[in-house]
């Protein structure tokens, strides 16, 4: 095993042969690889059970018990119940007998890429709100659009996004939006994982409010376990107070998370503090969200001031940070991933909605997090390669509630992962296999999406949803759905 620095730039020792073994395998000295003799009943050759899926001849991206990232090379995966029993080396896997085999020659394996805060429907408004300030794609453009909405209208936006983010790689997305029904039924059809919520506005009544909560009790561990599920008020300013303070108490009573908009960029901080007093992570702070497990969209306005709070915060709290969109609409500041850090707050990548983002590439949330993170700080080592996998791939995953589950391609992890073909000239020659993976590779360069264990896509055909169909039935639906002629919108940017 090549063993890359990590999270923290440090290097690991490699192991004795670069590889993990399957824990149990006989040996041909008799010993069990720990000094003692295996009993005689295991050392006749029984037959094993076949596995659901082998996955040989690829490098293979491991964490070591210090999260450092590295590669074990000519590697094979090997995968039972959803769940990756092991992972060793193309020889140990060449006999062992599997219901399926992916060889993998030329390809890397990678954690399934996770989409920490994204609007999948908002994919059917893609192009149609550009170039301007916040406060007018809001008001203008997508809020008015947005009353238009209909449940088939967000069915088809989460398919046509679930089918790009498969082809993308993206195994897990976090989801904020209406009409969720829909979209849960869409991730169970596909084979996706999800963190999904029900998003609501103060000026929706309580009802909004708990339209949320009936939909996360009603869809928590759903699609065998694939989607849990959030509370989900849509940010500060748009939900008062009261409302803030009520989701914190459910969150608590029923044990969920809570998922929303916050210090999205500096200007609604200024605006926060000069009619409040108090900043969004404030606001947060004196309604008990940041009592809960919380997952914070974007944080770009995020104050020096606020860092303590979010130290202090009585639940887990993680920022989900989407750099594409902000360079897009000019924001001065970006999610201040290194004090984050420095605190032991998980920031996963996102995308946003591609309405505001035009994509749901997470490789390009990666690649631009490691390059404005660089620029910001004036420091060419910060973020480095293998910190950005970092951040894809362990923290994304505890972003999102699911650290013990995702996010890592080891015995006892959901087999959640994707094949990466390396071999074109535009990842060619490798000489940081990190680097090629974060600078180089594209969406486009992903071949195999695995969610579960189970083959969402293989050689870039999808498996599980019918792409021309929705395509060709959303344009049909596209005239009505874009129509602003009738001068409403379902809420009001002013911050």
């Amino acid at each position: 095993m090549d063993k890359e620095d990590g999270a923290d730039g440090a290097d690991g020792a490699d192991g004795a042969d670069g590889m993990d073994r399957e824990g149990g395998v006989d040996r041909a000295d008799g010993t069990d690889g720990t000094g003692g003799r295996t009993p005689a009943a295991t050392t006749r050759a029984t037959p094993e059970p076949p596995a659901d899926l082998v996955i040989t001849g690829c490098a293979v991206l491991t964490h070591d018990d210090q999260e450092r990232i590295g590669f074990a090379h000519d590697a094979a995966i090997v995968v039972r119940d959803g769940v990756v029993e092991s992972v060793t080396s193309a020889g140990a896997a060449e006999g062992r007998a599997a219901r399926e085999r992916i060889d993998a020659r030329g390809q890397v394996a990678l954690p399934g890429l996770i989409n920490c805060h994204t609007h999948a429907p908002m994919v059917a408004l893609r192009g149609l709100a550009e170039d301007l300030p916040t406060e007018e794609w809001f008001n203008d453009v997508v809020w008015p659009v947005e009353s238009n909405l209909t449940e088939r209208d967000v069915e088809l936006g989460a398919r046509l996004a679930c089918a790009e983010m498969i082809r993308g790689g993206v195994t897990c997305f976090a989801d904020h939006y209406f009409a969720m029904d829909a979209v849960a039924a869409v991730v169970a059809e596909c084979g996706m994982r999800a963190l999904l919520g029900e998003a609501y506005f103060s000026s929706q009544g309580p009802r909004g409010r708990e339209r949320s909560l009936e939909f996360a009790l009603r869809h928590r561990g759903s699609a065998g376990g694939r989607i849990t599920t959030a509370l989900a008020p849509h940010a500060p300013y748009t939900v008062d107070d009261a409302d803030l303070a009520a989701t914190a108490e459910l969150a608590r009573a029923h044990g969920l998370p809570v998922h929303l908009h916050a210090a999205e960029n500096r200007d609604q901080t200024d605006t926060s503090l000069a009619r409040h007093g108090v900043t969004p992570i404030q606001v947060l702070d004196r309604t008990g969200i940041l009592d809960t497990d919380v997952l914070i969209a974007h944080g770009t306005g995020i104050l020096d001031r606020d860092l303590p709070l979010l130290e202090r915060a009585g639940g887990r709290t993680a920022v989900a940070t989407a750099p594409r969109g902000y360079l897009k609409f000019a924001w001065p500041t970006t999610t201040p991933v290194r004090a984050l850090r420095d605190l032991g707050i998980p920031v996963g990548l996102a995308t946003d909605g591609a309405a505001s983002n035009n994509s749901l590439d997470v490789w390009e949330a990666m690649a631009l997090t490691s390059l404005i993170q660089k620029s910001t700080e004036g420091d060419p080592r910060w973020l480095t390669s293998r910190q950005a996998l970092h951040h894809a791939t362990l923290q994304s995953a505890r972003a999102v509630g699911l650290g013990e589950d995702i996010g890592g391609i080891a015995p006892g992890r959901r087999a959640d992962l994707v094949l990466v073909d390396l071999t074109g000239p535009h990842t060619r020659p490798v000489h940081d296999l990190a680097a090629t993976l974060v600078h180089s590779a594209r969406a486009a360069d992903v071949r195999t999406t695995i969610v579960d264990g189970r083959i969402l896509m293989r050689d870039r055909r999808l498996l599980t949803l019918d792409l021309p169909a929705v395509v060709r039935e959303l344009e049909e639906r596209l005239p009505a759905l874009v129509d602003r002629g009738h001068g409403r919108r379902i809420q009001e940017y002013d911050t």
